[in-house]
């Protein structure tokens, strides 16, 4: 007998969590009670209230409805329920009661130009403060589209403050690697850019920091610091020691700590308060593991390898979820997602188009967007995909898509547009009924070589009015 059984004999045998019953309305739902107590924070203080409820196996629900309840459940098991306005509504209503952050992010995950001012209009009343400002921001983003409707359909007080808010800059920066203190020729050339969309002029946000890459290194932006990681420095492509994060509201540099595994050429994204390192190369071989940094904690983790090395993967974010794509020749293009709560990356879709690859991926509402080369290795006329996430169909875009200086593969989604830059033109795509249409064409980004692109909330000082 080991050691373990010894102890268990001591113990009262383990029982499945006891079950509780909500009754909404007309309709009973019958649930793990420590299932409701750790997803929802109303549950977690009713149970330590002591009240006589924390005794009672059926809990009377009077002020929601029965479609928001089960939404709410829904959201909490890690689903991805799609909500139509009364969804909407409902949801929003329950998420507020219950104090349900699970039920608030997927929320804010929806918001699109469609559901915007609903979800603004109906967050403000309940009081459900994440999704209230999250639309808000949107809006913002998308005021020139939608102020007079929004005029029309809310309060003075509730315009006043979305006006109030900066809206998100297009912002870019070129491919620098570190810069010794006699090297001042480039320092001048290593900055942080944004575009003034009124003067249509790019001017300098700030410096980088003489010790960071951006030579094939994660650049991503996340809660509204832009953070640096990974890169490379000299002919032999010597890893960076150093990762930056640079403070918009601060206007200043403070340093990171590095992945434990030292890389280059990542793909790096931020959601839900965490940085996620993906793939790479190391000493020049490819490499499948991924890190997660929490920004909370300060410190990084190991998370589920990804199925195959990969060095420079397509990654996006879609709905609020996060998605990599890969190659696995011949021509064949596949779409993983990363279930964080599982910490796994599971199949979504596979593409298969002769002679040709995907190399952007692009998240828009519940759409992946993917980027391809054209036959015959064709990278200045580009062919785009699109797979629904709802559906699980894929639609092919007509026509081909200039990609001049890789100008495609610098897209960044901004409300309903997509924002594509080069040295010649920032071009923007106004996206509606899977295609993509040009909408207008901005300068062009005065650097060489390749470049990233991103939004930031500039502080007011800064953000054209």
């Amino acid at each position: 007998m080991s050691a373990e059984d010894g102890e268990d004999r001591g113990r009262p045998p383990r029982r499945p969590s006891a079950k509780l019953t909500v009754v909404v309305g007309d309709t009973h739902f019958c649930e793990e009670k420590t299932f409701l107590v750790q997803s929802c924070d109303y549950f977690r203080a009713l149970y330590r209230s002591g009240m006589k409820e924390c005794r009672q196996d059926e809990i009377h629900l009077k002020s929601l409805r029965a479609r928001g309840f089960l939404i709410a459940l829904a959201a909490l098991r890690g689903e991805f329920p799609d909500l139509d306005g009364d969804d909407i509504v409902e949801a929003i209503e329950c998420a507020a009661f219950l104090q349900a952050a699970p039920l608030a992010k997927r929320l804010v995950d929806l918001i699109d130009s469609d559901n915007c001012l609903l979800m603004y209009h109906t967050a403000a009343t309940f009081g459900l403060a994440d999704v209230y400002r999250a639309a808000a921001l949107f809006i913002r983003n998308v005021y020139g589209d939608l102020e007079a409707e929004a005029k029309e359909s809310l309060t003075p007080d509730l315009i006043s403050y979305v006006e109030s808010l900066t809206p998100s800059a297009f912002v870019a920066v070129g491919t620098h690697a570190t810069c010794g203190a006699d090297e001042t020729v480039h320092a001048a050339s290593r900055t942080v850019c944004y575009l003034d969309e009124t003067a249509n002029n790019w001017k300098v946000l700030t410096d980088l920091p003489p010790e960071a890459s951006t030579s094939m290194a994660g650049v991503t932006v996340l809660d509204n610091r832009l953070y640096i990681v990974g890169g490379v420095h000299g002919l032999r492509k010597q890893v960076a020691d150093s990762c930056f994060c640079y403070s918009v509201d601060s206007n200043s540099w403070s340093r990171i700590p590095s992945p434990a595994q030292p890389r280059y050429d990542l793909s790096l994204l931020g959601a839900d308060g965490r940085l996620y390192a993906i793939g790479g190369e190391y000493e020049r071989t490819p490499m499948s593991s991924v890190e997660t940094y929490d920004v909370e904690a300060g410190r990084w983790g190991f998370a589920a390898h990804l199925p195959r090395p990969a060095a420079g993967a397509a990654c996006s974010k879609a709905a609020g979820r996060i998605f990599a794509c890969l190659w696995k020749p011949m021509e064949t293009t596949e779409i993983y997602e990363y279930v964080s709560g599982a910490d796994e990356w599971r199949p979504v879709t596979t593409l298969i188009r002769r002679q040709s690859y995907g190399h952007c991926m692009v998240g828009h509402r519940d759409d992946l967007y993917v980027v391809r080369n054209g036959p015959s290795d064709d990278f200045l006329r580009c062919l785009m995909d699109c797979y629904n996430l709802t559906s699980g169909q894929w639609s092919s875009l007509p026509g081909h898509f200039a990609n001049s200086r890789g100008s495609l593969f610098t897209a960044v989604v901004r409300g309903d547009s997509v924002l594509t830059l080069n040295r010649s033109a920032t071009q923007e795509f106004a996206v509606a009924g899977k295609t993509w249409k040009p909408r207008r064409q901005m300068k062009g980004f005065p650097r060489s070589g390749s470049v990233w692109t991103f939004l930031l909330r500039l502080p007011d000082a800064l953000a054209p009015q």
